[in-house]
């Protein structure tokens, strides 16, 4: 059956950096429990189990700093080659 899940993205309107926002969430039986958003720059729990996580998550200083990294690691990256392959087949 349907356990966990989770998904992350990146959602953007340019190439710049300050322009993207790097999320994670986390469901469980399709119910969302938290989730990390690079623009409020915290995990936010939408269930009481959720809040715990999040809260959990933000104490945790290294991992705060591991997901800030995966934002440019991960979308920085990926975007600038869709912008290339998206502008020179236009």
């Amino acid at each position: 059956g349907y356990l966990w899940h989770a998904d992350t993205g990146c959602v953007f309107n340019s190439s710049d950096l300050n322009d993207i926002e790097y999320f994670e969430i986390y469901n469980y039986n399709k119910l969302k429990l938290f989730r990390f958003s690079s623009t409020l720059d915290k995990y936010v729990g939408y269930t009481e189990f959720g809040i715990k996580q999040a809260t959990a998550c933000n104490n945790n200083k290294d991992l705060i700093a591991d997901v800030r990294a995966r934002k440019e690691y991960i979308c920085l990256n990926n975007i600038k080659l869709d912008y290339e392959s998206a502008l020179t087949k236009s």
